[in-house]
């Protein structure tokens, strides 16, 4: 039977969501590590990315729905820092304040391959290398001087993905974290920060930011079942 140009199209697209018994030889998960830099913005900082860039480094774990969907999680450490020497905004009485934080942050994202992602299957039109854009829910925890700060988080990113050789993929991802707290910037009994002029506002009024940009590494595994026909015993 011969298939025209679209219905070929069309099928490719159908076996991308619903991937085929064919795929038993794609694995199921990733697991591996990250590693980059990370950075904040707030009342100290606010529209000057990639200032005061900090470690950060982190595990992860992702399923591979499909060629096109993927879950993960990831288990982070972020430092950030922050000072207001130098910025065009006057606080209140001229004052300054600096700060710095170690946070442990904790997410889960959705992830979106443009392309259909692999190393195999080239009839589905698979690509090893793929753009995508991520999303999902979180925590951060950042102890300090004058107390922990604990606040949920909205994350967004966006990365590439390659296929570096069976079972090893490398990556690059920059993500952002909004949290639901105007805290994490106040430590050691200073209270600049925490909210300067006292404006009221809505979850996304007056809270903080911080981003991370990271290199990943992860090692496939765990082959997905196979609905092969087998000889019975």
């Amino acid at each position: 039977m011969k298939f025209t140009f679209f219905q070929r199209i069309a099928i490719a697209l159908l076996l991308c969501v619903f991937p085929p018994a064919a795929s038993a030889q794609e694995y199921l998960y990733e697991i591996g590590g990250m590693a980059g830099g990370a950075f904040y913005m707030g009342d100290a900082n606010n529209n000057a990315a990639f200032k005061n860039m900090n470690m950060a480094a982190g595990v992860l774990f992702r399923y591979n729905v499909n060629f096109h969907v993927a879950l993960k999680a990831d288990l982070a450490y972020a430092r950030v820092t922050g000072s207001t020497a130098g910025l065009q905004n006057v606080f209140p009485n001229n004052a300054q304040a600096e700060f710095e934080r170690n946070i442990i942050d904790f997410g889960v994202q959705g992830e979106f391959n443009f392309f259909p992602y692999s190393d195999k299957f080239k009839y589905l039109y698979t690509k090893r290398v793929s753009p995508y854009i991520a999303g999902g829910l979180g925590v951060s925890v950042a102890p300090g001087d004058g107390g922990t700060f604990f606040s949920p988080h909205i994350s967004a990113g966006t990365g590439v993905k390659y296929k570096l050789m069976p079972r090893i993929n490398v990556g690059a991802e920059l993500s952002i974290r909004k949290l639901f707290g105007d805290g994490l910037d106040t430590t050691g009994g200073n209270q600049l920060l925490d909210n300067p002029y006292q404006m009221t506002g809505g979850a996304f009024k007056n809270k903080d930011w911080y981003s991370m940009l990271t290199i990943t590494i992860t090692y496939d595994f765990g082959l997905r079942d196979c609905n092969c026909n087998k000889d019975k015993k």
